[in-house]
C-alpha cells in the first residue's frame, strides 16, 4: 500500500519560509517519496522549485536561497492520480504576475476525467496529468470574482478527497474537502501560521497547534491574520487508514494522538486472537507501535526479530537481477539468535496483495522460528480505495477472493487474525461515522466507478501539453 501526500502552507513574515517548508516537508517524507517541491512569493511573484525525489535530495542550500518571500506552500508527492514523472511534481503553478496562482494537493478526484474533458473543451490547457491541475483550471475557469468564492465554485463541482494548500501574491489558503478524507490542521509560528497535512510537521518547526480545518473548510491567510469560511456538510468520511498506517504515530488527529490508537489495536488483537507464543514482533516499522500493545496485553515478551533497511526504495539506483531476486531480504534482515527455536507472533498493519507477507514469514522461518502465527490491525481489504490511496485493483486484494484460511495457507502462517472492524473502531476510540471504512465494507462514501485508472488523464489526445 502507498502513502498519500503531504502539503504544507506557511505565513511567516519574520522567517526563512522556504527553509520553514522544507522541514515541515521533511517531516512528512512518509506520505510520499516520488517528488518534492515548493513555491514561495515575496508579494510580487511566486517562485516554484520541485524535482523527482526525496525533499533531501530535491533542495539544497542553493534551491533554497532562491526561494524568498514570507509565504510559501510545499509538496510532497506519491502519484494517486498521474505516473511518477516531472511534470507531475507539485506544487503546480498557473497565471502569471498579479494573476500567478500554485495549489498542492493530497487526496485523489474521482470525477477528474469528466473535468478534464470539459475544461479542455472550454480551451484550458494541461501540462501534466494530474488532477491537481483539475482542481487549478476549475478555480480559474469560475465565473466568480472573489478567489474564497472561486474555490468555493471548485468545492461544488469536485467530487472525492482533497486537502489542498494555495498560494497567491498576497494569501495563503487551505482547504479541506466536504467529507474530510484527508486531514489538514492549522498551527501558529511567531507571528504567522501553519497549515499541514500532519500535527508532526508543526512540532518539526516549533510551530503551536491550534486546531484542525473542518471538512467543507476554507481557511484564507493573510498578513490580516487568518479568516474561515465554512458552509453546512453531511456525511464525513476521514480515511480510517491515517490512524492505521499513513500518519506518523507522534502525530494527533480529532484529539487522537496515533501512537496511543495503534498500541490499542495491538490489544484488541491479543483479545480476538489469542495464541500461546514465545515473543510478539512488528513489521518494522508501521507495526512496530501495534506489537508492544499486543505484548503489553497477551503478557508475551516484545523482540525484534527483523531489521529494516530504511532506505531501501529511497533510491533511483536500482538493483541488478541478482540482488532483486533477493527480493524482501534488501529490505529486512531476520535475527536467528532471537528467532530460533521461537513461536512468534507477528503483527503487521494490513495485508493488501499478499506479496510480501509470505516472504517474510518464510524469513522468520528460515531464520528458526518454530511458529509463526500472524495478526493484522486492518480488517481484511476486499474493495479499492479511490480516495487517494494507490492501493490496488479489486481483483488483486486477496481478501476480496480468498476466505481467511485460505489466505493464511497462501502467506505460510501457523494461523492469521484479523482485527475486526468493530475492534479498530474501538481503538480508535472515536465515533464510527465520521470514518470512511469501504476497503473494508464496499459501502463508499460517495458513489465510484469500481474500476478508475490513475493513469486516466494520460491518454494521449486528451491531454493538451
Amino acid at each position: 500500500m502507498h502513502e498519500s501526500c503531504g502539503v504544507v502552507g506557511i505565513y511567516a513574515p519574520h522567517e526563512d519560509v522556504a527553509r520553514l517548508t522544507f522541514f515541515a516537508l521533511f517531516a512528512l517524507q512518509h506520505r510520499g517519496q516520488e517528488s518534492a517541491g515548493i513555491a514561495t512569493t515575496d508579494g510580487k511573484k511566486l517562485q516554484i522549485y520541485a524535482d523527482m525525489g526525496l525533499v533531501s535530495q530535491v533542495f539544497d542550500e542553493a534551491a533554497l536561497s532562491q526561494l524568498t518571500g514570507d509565504m510559501a506552500i510545499g509538496h510532497s508527492r506519491y502519484s494517486t492520480k498521474g505516473s511518477s514523472q516531472i511534470s507531475n511534481a507539485q506544487p503546480i503553478l498557473a497565471g502569471k504576475g498579479s494573476k500567478a496562482i500554485a495549489i498542492a494537493h493530497n487526496g485523489n478526484i474521482v470525477n477528474a476525467e469528466h473535468l478534464h474533458e470539459e475544461l479542455s473543451e472550454q480551451g484550458y490547457t494541461f501540462h501534466s496529468s494530474t488532477d491537481t491541475e483539475v482542481i487549478l483550471n476549475l478555480i480559474i475557469s469560475s465565473p466568480e470574482k472573489d478567489l474564497v468564492d472561486k474555490i468555493r465554485y471548485a468545492m461544488h463541482r469536485l467530487q472525492g478527497s482533497y486537502s489542498l494548500t494555495i498560494l497567491t501574491n498576497h494569501q495563503l489558503f487551505g482547504v479541506r474537502d466536504p467529507l474530510g478524507v484527508r486531514p489538514l490542521c492549522l498551527g501558529a509560528i511567531n507571528g504567522g501560521w501553519v497549515l499541514a497535512s500532519e500535527s508532526c510537521a508543526l512540532d518539526h518547526i516549533g510551530a503551536t497547534f491550534i486546531r484542525e480545518i473542518e471538512p467543507g473548510e476554507i481557511v484564507s491567510i493573510s498578513k490580516s491574520g487568518v479568516e474561515s469560511y465554512r458552509e453546512e456538510v453531511g456525511k464525513k468520511a476521514l480515511c480510517i487508514f491515517e490512524y492505521i498506517y499513513f500518519a506518523r504515530p507522534d502525530s494527533v488527529i480529532n484529539g487522537r494522538l496515533l501512537y496511543q490508537a495503534r498500541q490499542a489495536m495491538g490489544a484488541g488483537l491479543a483479545d480476538e486472537h489469542p495464541v500461546a507464543a514465545d515473543l510478539v514482533m512488528g513489521v518494522p516499522d508501521s507495526a512496530t507501535v501495534a506489537a508492544v500493545g499486543y505484548a503489553l496485553r497477551s503478557g508475551i515478551p516484545l523482540a525484534e526479530g527483523l531489521i529494516k533497511n530504511r532506505y531501501v526504495g529511497r533510491t533511483f539506483i536500482e538493483p541488478d537481477q541478482r540482488l532483486r531476486d533477493l527480493g524482501v531480504k534488501l529490505k529486512f534482515n531476520p535475527l536467528p539468535q532471537v528467532l530460533e527455536g521461537k513461536r512468534v507472533v507477528l503483527v503487521d498493519d494490513s495485508i493488501v496483495r499478499a506479496t510480501t507477507t509470505p516472504q517474510v514469514v518464510k524469513l522468520l522461518r528460515k531464520a528458526g522460528a518454530k511458529e509463526v502465527h500472524m495478526r493484522v490491525c486492518a480488517p481484511p481489504i476486499c474493495y479499492p480505495c479511490f480516495f487517494g490511496v494507490d492501493m490496488a485493483t479489486r481483483w488483486e486484494l486477496i481478501a476480496s477472493r480468498k476466505t481467511i484460511p485460505e489466505i493464511r495457507d497462501i502467506i505460510g502462517a501457523d494461523s492469521l487474525g484479523y482485527l475486526s472492524v468493530a475492534g479498530l473502531i474501538k481503538a480508535v476510540a472515536l465515533p464510527k461515522d465520521i470514518f470512511c471504512l469501504a476497503c473494508f465494507t464496499g459501502d463508499y462514501p460517495i458513489p465510484v466507478q469500481i474500476e478508475m485508472d490513475k493513469l486516466a488523464l494520460e491518454s494521449g489526445s486528451r491531454l493538451s501539453v
